[in-house]
């Protein structure tokens, strides 16, 4: 059967793509890739892949490249950045490419967000602080549905995560205080995770704006608003307490 690979390539560092990922670009004969967001270094991963950028191309440009190439039998590639599933626009290419009985792959990658917790050194999900996680952007040009404003899902106070967002930061954080986080609450900025130029930047929604226009990041970061990034107490996981039975572990008596 003719079929194309949607693979992500995680956020940056080269050494975060996955081996299942890295082996299909070995192999590949054509890769569509997503520009500037992809670097050098896992291009170079494509040994002998004819490339195509697709920041150049338009909707039905990428689509007829990738039609060709998997019915011409060639292992063709569809390349992300992070993971395909997150803000990816994966499905409007497979819905179309399965409509002409070819068969459409994911290969997942590891996304920014998880490499913006990682260099923050956080647990998102912190007993005794939240369990949740609410992963969204800030509306401009794609809209957002009435019931996910940022003041809406602000009311949760579990921790946010923004994608494509940064340049609307004071937007993020009014609307935020509007849905009842407090002035206080911890904020983070991180840009270009796992990257070589990484920059971490760290407040309260009360200044996390002027710090940030300040190192002047208008694109390419993740946004973390939560207790989590600098918890004043947390409680300790049930998991390993002496006092908690489970199918591997007997409680120890005291």
């Amino acid at each position: 059967m003719s079929r194309v690979y949607f693979v992500g390539c995680g956020p940056g560092d080269p050494d975060l793509i996955t081996v299942k990922a890295k082996k299909l670009l070995q192999r590949a004969d054509i890769v569509v890739y997503s520009g500037s967001l992809i670097p050098d270094a896992i291009l170079k991963i494509c040994k002998k892949a004819k490339m195509h950028d697709a920041a150049g191309l338009v909707r039905e440009e990428i689509f007829e490249i990738l039609k060709q190439g998997a019915i011409q039998k060639k292992l063709t590639i569809r390349l992300h950045d992070g993971d395909p599933a997150i803000y990816g626009a994966i499905r409007e290419q497979t819905d179309n490419l399965q409509k002409e009985g070819i068969e459409c792959v994911v290969i997942p990658g590891v996304t920014s967000f998880l490499a913006s917790s990682a260099a923050l050194g956080l647990q998102l999900t912190l007993p005794g602080v939240t369990q949740t996680m609410i992963i969204t952007r800030a509306e401009k040009r794609t809209k957002v549905p009435k019931e996910e404003q940022i003041s809406e899902l602000a009311k949760h106070k579990s921790t946010m995560i923004f994608y494509l967002s940064v340049h609307l930061l004071s937007d993020i954080v009014k609307e935020a205080i509007k849905g009842g986080y407090p002035k206080t609450t911890p904020a983070a900025v991180v840009y270009r995770a796992s990257w070589p130029d990484q920059k971490i930047i760290t407040g309260t929604l009360e200044d996390i704006t002027k710090k940030v226009w300040a190192q002047k990041i208008t694109r390419t970061a993740i946004v973390i608003i939560g207790d989590v990034i600098q918890p004043k107490s947390y409680e300790y996981s049930k998991l390993y307490d002496k006092t908690f039975s489970h199918g591997y572990r007997k409680a120890k008596k005291n």
